[in-house]
């Protein structure tokens, strides 16, 4: 049977993972919210149908899907895909070999530091990571109660082409805010995809897996090397009290953890291909060098 991967959500890193597959002659298909997305998308070659609350999927869009993945975030309702898919996924059931849902390390909440594996306990500071923890419960429970091949990935901030510190570099946006014992998590896109893909290569059901790379740093020191690759004066330091932040960007100053990815080395024998932010950084400069 042919391998093909069905998204619910191909966004920033979904897409990664398709194209890797797709190279390799997978079929790929999926969703996006916006129709012009979806045009984008079928331009690609790859099955696309818009899909939200108010655009329900086609039952045939999941014929023939060996594998399945989601990325769409919960809203204050729910997680659409269970709240719209969960009978058309539980029905392919039988030809499906592999089911990931993308959550976030933001179900840990506050550790002040301190470092999190997976089975450490969740105790979110929002109400954003509560919806994540309950759309997680969700999709595990279609594993304990329908036998299906589901696993979490819980990503820390991701990063990569178009997206980083290089970017906010260049437009001129970066800050060096410093708040006191601060760090963050962080992972290359092209790290998730590897990560997803060597899952796939060695299905657990029911597992759970943190997908980040081996350094939680400080925000501020991200900035400075951003800037020394660019050859850029870095921005003044500003303390956390005086960032004005909005109160959505606060909400991710709230937590203050280290997550540990020893279970993607240890059981899917990921070997990350930037395993902290200046090797990721730095590839991201030298690629913009090469010929087009």
């Amino acid at each position: 049977m042919k391998s093909r991967l069905f998204c619910f959500g191909l966004g920033y890193s979904a897409l990664v993972l398709a194209r890797r597959l797709r190279a390799v002659g997978w079929q790929v298909a999926g969703t996006a919210r916006e129709a012009d997305r979806v045009r984008e998308l079928t331009g690609l070659g790859i099955d696309a149908w818009r899909f939200d609350r108010d655009h329900p999927l086609p039952e045939a869009a999941l014929v023939g899907a060996t594998h399945v993945l989601s990325s769409v975030p919960p809203d204050t309702a729910g997680d659409p895909v269970l709240d719209h898919c969960a009978e058309a996924i539980v029905a392919a059931g039988s030809s499906l070999r592999w089911i990931g849902y993308l959550s976030t390390t933001g179900v840990y909440g506050d550790y002040r530091g301190a470092w999190v594996d997976e089975t450490s306990p969740l105790r979110p500071s929002v109400d954003r990571a509560w919806r994540r923890v309950a759309a997680e419960t969700a999709w595990l429970d279609l594993h304990r109660q329908h036998g299906l091949p589901v696993h979490v990935f819980r990503l820390a901030g991701i990063y990569g082409p178009g997206r980083s510190a290089i970017d906010d570099v260049r437009d001129g946006t970066a800050r060096r805010i410093v708040k006191r014992g601060q760090v963050f998590s962080r992972i290359h896109v092209e790290d998730v995809a590897t990560a997803l893909r060597a899952s796939m290569d060695r299905p657990n059901p029911g597992a759970i897996y943190n997908v980040c790379d081996d350094e939680a740093a400080r925000p501020q020191d991200v900035i400075a090397f951003a800037c020394a690759l660019l050859g850029a004066a870095p921005p003044p330091e500003i303390p956390y009290e005086q960032a004005q932040l909005s109160p959505m960007a606060q909400t991710f100053w709230v937590d203050n953890k280290r997550v540990r990815n020893d279970r993607i080395k240890q059981e899917l024998g990921v070997a990350l291909i930037y395993p902290t932010y200046r090797e990721g950084l730095r590839a991201l400069v030298d690629q913009e060098k090469l010929p087009p």
